[in-house]
C-alpha cells in the first residue's frame, strides 16, 4: 500500500502548477500528485472510482470554462464525492471568494504565497495535514486513511 498520501491538483496556470510539484518534491515524504488542468478535467478523474480517489483536492479559484466555484459544486453534488476534502488554493484574498467557497463546501481555503519559499512551506504544510494528519471515512472497500 501506497503510504505518500494522494493530491490532486487542479489549476490552469502552468506556473502555478510548476511551483506547486517542485513543492511537493521536497516535502518530507512527497505525495503522489495527479495534476489537472481544467474543472472538467479534475471532475473526469473524480468519476474514475472510489479506488482512485485522493486523499485531497487542492481546487483553484480561477479557472477558464469552469471556476473552481462550480467543480466544487459539482463535487458536493456527487454522494460518493460528498465528504472528500477539497481545499481552495488561490492567490484571491477577497472575503466574497472565502465566504462562498466555504458556503459551497470547501474544507479550507489557502492563499497562495507570492513568495517562494513560503509557497513552498505552504504546500508542504497543507500536503502533510491533508495526506497524514487528517483522518476521513473510508471508502467503498478501501483501508481508510
Amino acid at each position: 500500500m501506497d503510504m505518500r498520501g494522494r493530491i490532486l491538483l487542479v489549476d490552469d496556470n502552468p506556473n502555478d502548477l510548476e511551483l506547486a510539484l517542485v513543492a511537493f518534491e521536497k516535502s518530507p515524504r512527497a505525495p503522489e500528485v495527479t495534476v489537472a488542468r481544467s474543472g472538467q478535467e479534475a471532475l473526469k478523474l473524480l468519476g474514475a472510482g472510489d479506488d482512485s480517489l485522493p486523499d485531497v483536492v487542492l481546487l483553484d479559484l480561477n479557472m477558464p470554462q469552469m471556476d473552481g466555484l462550480a467543480v466544487l459544486d459539482a463535487i458536493r453534488a456527487q454522494p460518493n464525492l460528498s465528504d472528500l476534502p477539497v481545499v481552495i488554493l488561490s492567490t484571491s484574498r477577497e472575503e466574497r471568494d472565502i465566504r462562498a467557497s466555504y458556503q459551497r463546501g470547501a474544507s479550507a481555503y489557502v492563499v497562495k504565497p507570492v513568495e517562494f519559499e513560503q509557497f513552498l512551506s505552504t504546500l508542504s504544510a497543507t500536503s502533510e495535514f491533508w495526506t497524514r494528519l487528517n483522518r476521513h471515512p473510508q471508502r467503498g472497500g478501501g483501508t481508510g486513511r
